[in-house]
């Protein structure tokens, strides 16, 4: 079920007192190199680091006041584990995040700066889920998924809507995939606000099941993980994959290679920190130059919550 436009709109007015409409920055080197004119709506600039803190507004908004004094709940890893913990600290509201025991340190620690209360799990994404749940059970909090949740994907469109505010002649928007929140959430501000603009999304051959399930017309799973883009290794969901299915152009898929020298050449010439999953989006774009020559792209660089001791360059 594709939402509607007033949907879009609505979480687009709702979310703008509690994000940051994040700038955005272009690259004459870039745009040299590509063979088009780039345009970088630069989420690493958001609240917490990440374009999440769209979508985890959002869904906090839209609960019920007896909702919000139970509290939410989620399972995540890294950036929606920081968003969830630092949009209901900023509407007053408990977050209990399931992480996985091997997250990194720094993502636990940033998790409790923003007052989530954390529960560690086993790192496989059942105990996660199994965790979430019991939780859910003994304090009646809601459970909000990462990437497979409405009011997360309006939330997250709004990225979009606003890079589309600002230049309203894109031909084309990129976005890397990973659950499938930020590309379904851009092709509804893309199909609403945009003229003759597509949405590309951009996804490692490693984990390529978004890929695979666009072109089979099913959720597809992985089978390995084996990828630099951390934020990436998660895979689509009922909700999400009929909005991907009809307004997703294409998927383009790199390599590990492709997706360092990428976030290098962002770090090297833009001087801004990007994580490895914003990479892949322009390393998509790097690789198919021929496609999109002369043309006006839109990028979205997702977050820039980086392991500084774990650099890949």
């Amino acid at each position: 079920m594709i939402p509607e436009k007033q949907e879009v709109e609505a979480a687009c007015k709702r979310v703008k007192p509690y994000v940051h409409n994040t700038t955005v920055l272009q690259s004459s080197y870039i745009n040299k190199l590509s063979g088009a004119q780039v345009f970088f709506k630069c989420e690493n600039f958001q609240k917490m680091g990440a374009f999440k803190m769209r979508g985890a507004t959002n869904a906090i908004l839209q609960l019920t006041e007896a909702q919000k004094a139970a509290g939410v709940v989620t399972h995540s890893s890294g950036n929606f584990a920081q968003a969830l913990s630092l949009a209901a600290q900023n509407l007053g509201v408990k977050a209990y995040i399931v992480m996985p025991e091997n997250a990194p340190q720094v993502k636990k620690e940033a998790v409790k700066g923003y007052g989530g209360i954390i529960t560690e799990s086993e790192s496989t994404p059942l105990a996660r889920e199994q965790q979430a749940e019991k939780i859910r059970k003994q304090t009646a909090a809601t459970f909000i998924h990462p990437s497979n949740d409405k009011n997360v994907i309006l939330g997250n469109a709004s990225s979009a809507a606003e890079l589309l505010e600002s230049q309203p002649d894109l031909d084309f928007i990129f976005t890397p995939v990973g659950g499938g929140g930020l590309v379904a959430g851009t092709a509804l501000a893309v199909k609403y606000f945009g003229k003759n603009c597509n949405t590309i999304g951009a996804e490692p051959f490693e984990v390529d099941d978004a890929y695979r399930s666009l072109h089979s017309g099913k959720i597809e799973r992985n089978q390995t993980t084996n990828t630099i883009a951390d934020g990436l290794k998660t895979f689509l969901g009922d909700i999400n994959f009929p909005i991907i299915k009809d307004l997703v152009q294409e998927i383009i898929r790199v390599e590990e290679t492709e997706i360092v020298a990428a976030m290098k050449l962002v770090w090297e010439r833009m001087k801004i920190i990007i994580e490895p999953s914003s990479a892949v989006a322009l390393a998509a774009l790097l690789k198919n130059k021929e496609l999109f020559k002369n043309k006006k792209i839109g990028i979205i660089i997702s977050g820039g919550n980086v392991d500084l001791k774990n650099l890949p360059f």
